[in-house]
């Protein structure tokens, strides 16, 4: 019994070690107040012309997450679907 009671409390202790570091590793991306934001057109994230991946569109710029979303949107212009 007592060798239970041991594994149960070692397992306790070990997630919430494991849930401290965790948290500690994440690094914060934080957006200054003030800076302007693009909502991706394909994913609804909101994203800042710094980490944006940039695509034109009959002289406009439109700001995606990603290379996958531009081209997804791209697909969709050809196939007339937008």
């Amino acid at each position: 019994m007592r060798f239970l009671l041991w594994l149960l409390l070692g397992y306790i202790g070990f997630r919430i070690i494991k849930s401290l570091l965790a948290g500690a590793h994440k690094p914060e991306k934080t957006v200054l107040a003030g800076s302007e934001t693009f909502q991706d057109p394909v994913c609804g994230i909101y994203v800042t012309p710094e980490d944006a991946t940039v695509g034109r569109l009959e002289g406009q710029r439109i700001y995606f997450c990603s290379r996958e979303c531009l081209d997804k949107y791209q697909e969709k212009l050809n196939s007339g679907s937008i």
